[in-house]
């Protein structure tokens, strides 16, 4: 099996999911179903993580993926039937400008729509270039014919129903991966890839190794509970920062050896490196000057663990974001390099 690209068919897979943090249950469906399939007894926590040991003994080790993704919530119903939303993770709303989204309703219906600037025909308003955008100034046409708010409230629709962003996922020929999302299902991905090494030989964990998929990392604590309780060191597989200042790329392996929360655990992130350098991966290590993790999480809520953050270089973090089939494949093999460690 050619693991890299079952790895960026995951990654696609998992990217075309709707998970906005919260509303994460059919990609918490199919993790387990993948995982079973795989041959693992994967578990949940009680807020929705998807846990699975993989084997090994020891020094216990959690791999840590995010599943959930930015999105947005209704906020309210306009008196002509259009919805007002609020934002689910942090993002600047002119990144879903025109975008096509999905209300999923709490009766189980769904409806499309898409996001639009309030009065975007640039032959009637002369400051549609200039305008603001925020959420009072944006809104959500859907594709049903409403003229009022009754008729939006026919369809059940209302506020607190979850919003999903259209992940406009493409992988080209080249081997780039274009999605929205891909912050965190590039990793996600690669730990179900390293999950199918495992189950086929190919990746021989010396330690005790969990992988874990958290569901509210964008809004903030995602790892905060839910984590083995014998963990030692844990590794949040999260994206890679590209942009100025950084050495990273979408081909490389990004190590973080410091980001807003501080530097990462001295000896974890060296170990990183080494193993890098050791493989003569393509590899960077970076400082990311405005980034939380899942693992920071876990740290906030009193877990003692030693920590670490890596990933695949992720082009246009929070937007229409892009990485490369080598920066897959450079995660993976250091992860499974890394599970060899006693």
């Amino acid at each position: 099996m050619n693991y890299a690209d079952f790895a960026v068919k995951q990654i696609a897979t998992l990217c075309k999911i709707p998970s906005p943090s919260g509303f994460t249950g059919q990609i918490r469906e199919y993790l387990t179903n993948e995982l079973k399939n795989m041959g693992f007894k994967p578990t949940h926590s009680i807020k929705g993580s998807v846990l699975a040991e993989l084997g090994g003994k020891g020094n216990p080790l959690v791999l840590a993926a995010h599943v959930d993704t930015l999105g947005a919530m209704v906020r309210s119903i306009k008196p002509d039937g259009r919805i007002r939303f609020t934002k689910i993770g942090g993002y600047p709303e002119n990144y879903i400008e025109n975008e096509n989204v999905t209300i999923h309703t709490r009766t189980g219906k769904s409806y499309t729509g898409t996001v639009y600037l309030n009065g975007p025909a640039v032959h009637v308003y002369k400051d549609t270039a200039t305008r603001v955008r925020d959420d009072s100034n944006m809104e959500i046409v859907l594709d049903e014919v409403v003229k009022s708010k009754e008729d939006t409230l026919k369809l059940e629709i209302s506020a607190g129903d979850f919003i999903s962003l259209d992940s406009r996922t493409l992988v080209t020929k080249s081997g780039f991966i274009k999605s929205r999302h891909l912050d965190d299902k590039a990793s996600a991905g690669i730990l179900l890839t390293l999950a199918k090494m495992v189950q086929e030989g190919k990746a021989k964990p010396k330690r005790k190794v969990t992988i874990l998929f958290t569901t509210y990392e964008e809004v903030g604590h995602g790892a905060s509970a839910g984590i083995p309780k014998d963990t030692e060191e844990m590794i949040s597989v999260d994206m890679g920062c590209v942009g100025d200042d950084l050495e990273a790329d979408e081909y490389k392996v990004s190590i973080c050896a410091k980001d807003s929360g501080g530097p990462y655990h001295y000896e974890v992130t060296t170990a990183m490196i080494e193993i890098a350098k050791k493989l003569k991966l393509d590899y960077a290590v970076d400082i990311y000057p405005m980034y939380g993790s899942d693992v920071e999480a876990s740290l906030h809520a009193g877990y003692d663990i030693r920590h670490g953050l890596i990933g695949p270089g992720v082009f246009a973090s929070h937007g229409y974001e892009r990485t490369h089939r080598k920066g897959v494949e450079n995660t993976l093999k250091l992860l499974v390099e890394y599970i060899k460690k006693g």
